[in-house]
């Protein structure tokens, strides 16, 4: 695998700040943040008035645990311009989730926002072990959805040669990659094992190929499947963090050299840890919700916005912002079966801890009588596809999730290929229990 340490010179001084530069720093944009969502959005007017705080209540960091949160259902309620803080002709793009649960969000940027999120793309490609100059494939899904614009921009903005292919038509995905020879694919993690699965049925060997950075988000994936993918390509698998109510992809990025959590940009956004069921701050170390302030947003400022992704902060280790570790799970995720907290993640490290199986898997939730049940649909390799072969996975992979997650689970061993493929975020649970 490459050697990727950055070369003297390559880091913005802020990445190398002191904690007291970085504090000081973030105190004065985080008083122009909370006075900018006071003064030009009317609902942080509101929201700020109703809980009886003004801004200028913060005369400390730890101050802005006196403000009242932003939850996804505020971006809802005030569909679709509601929450923004210029008028709607300074904004230059406006992005939205699918709303398949609901209301869709809707996020506006103007042209300052914008180039930061660049600058912050750029910077997350550098630590992931990007370099000017480098070839990027971007298979994120493009349009309303942030991943593939946010990281084709910030390509651009490092001064890589983009190759803007979005998700889907994995044939040509590998096509494209051994013909035009790019060094760094920025992609969700489920879709680089599609990726991969088509390497194989092409007869392609993928540790040839000419990848040597993979940069995976959109959704939770464990170091079990970075393993996976950095044996399977000969290549450097790094997390990306990010969602559209913050910025985008580039609020955080692991750095290459050290592969142990994302560092957060906290030049550019406030981190939190808070107790999900209370709403207290919990001290760096502790495991809880991740909560963020953005603190140069001008479109859409965003105060103490409740992520429901399950992390802890922890000291810099490669750069001086503090790190998050990597997420596993979100608290919205999290499957309650009989009494135990599951979240998908758990299934998915036993399943790459089985030989014999593929890590394409689904978790199907369904009600007989008054319990819950769960199957999990796993595919087997080619190899394992007999059935002594298919018994053995079934009967290792049952074992090991009731002795690790602590739940009683069925599996179901398909055949190559069988399991539904995403070409963008991985849909891991389909709960057919009846709602309350």
């Amino acid at each position: 695998m490459e050697e990727l340490s950055p070369r003297p010179g390559d880091l913005e001084a802020i990445e190398t700040a002191s904690r007291d530069e970085i504090a000081t720093l973030q105190l004065g944009r985080m008083k122009w943040s909370l006075g900018h969502a006071y003064e030009h959005s009317r609902f942080y007017r509101t929201h700020f008035d109703a809980a009886g705080i003004h801004p200028s209540d913060l005369t400390s960091l730890s101050d802005i645990a006196k403000f009242p949160f932003t939850t996804k259902q505020d971006l809802r309620d005030t569909y679709p311009f509601g929450m923004f803080a210029v008028p709607r002709e300074r904004l230059v793009r406006i992005h939205a989730s699918s709303g398949t649960t609901g209301k869709p969000t809707v996020v506006g940027y103007t042209q300052r926002d914008v180039d930061t999120w660049a600058d912050l793309v750029a910077r997350s490609i550098r630590a992931a072990g990007g370099r000017r100059g480098d070839l990027v494939h971007v298979a994120y899904g493009y349009g309303l959805f942030t991943g593939g614009l946010g990281a084709h921009y910030g390509a651009e903005r490092m001064g890589c040669t983009v190759v803007p292919m979005s998700g889907g038509m994995t044939e040509r995905q590998v096509t494209l990659i051994e013909d035009f020879r790019p060094r760094v694919i920025m992609v969700t993690p489920s879709y680089m094992l599609s990726i991969l699965d088509e390497y194989r049925r092409q007869g392609f060997d993928p540790r040839q190929s000419s990848l040597a950075v993979g940069i995976f988000g959109a959704e939770p994936w464990t170091n079990a499947m970075r393993q996976e993918i950095e044996q399977s390509f000969d290549m450097h698998a790094v997390d990306i963090y990010g969602l559209s109510e913050v910025m985008g992809p580039g609020v955080a990025n692991e750095c290459v050299e050290t592969k142990d959590g994302l560092h957060v940009w906290e030049d550019h956004f406030y981190p939190e840890i808070i107790d999900p069921e209370t709403g207290d701050v919990l001290p760096d170390g502790e495991m809880g919700e991740l909560v963020f302030t953005t603190l140069t947003k001008e479109g859409l400022p965003i105060i103490r916005y409740r992520t429901r992704d399950l992390t802890r902060l922890l000291p810099g280790t490669a750069r001086s912002m503090r790190r998050m570790e990597k997420i596993t799970g979100r608290s919205d995720d999290m499957i309650i079966l009989r009494g135990v907290n599951v979240f998908p993640t758990q299934i998915e490290e036993q399943i790459l801890r089985c030989r014999g199986l593929a890590p394409h898997f689904q978790i199907e939730l369904s009600r007989s009588g008054r319990m819950d049940t769960m199957t999990v649909h796993v595919e087997c390799t080619a190899e394992s596809a007999d059935e002594n072969a298919r018994a053995a996975c079934a009967q290792t992979l049952a074992h090991s999730i009731k002795n690790v997650v602590g739940v009683t689970a069925t599996i179901a061993i398909r055949d190559p290929g069988s399991v539904p493929r995403s070409e963008g975020k991985a849909k891991r649970v389909v709960d057919h229990r009846p709602k309350a």
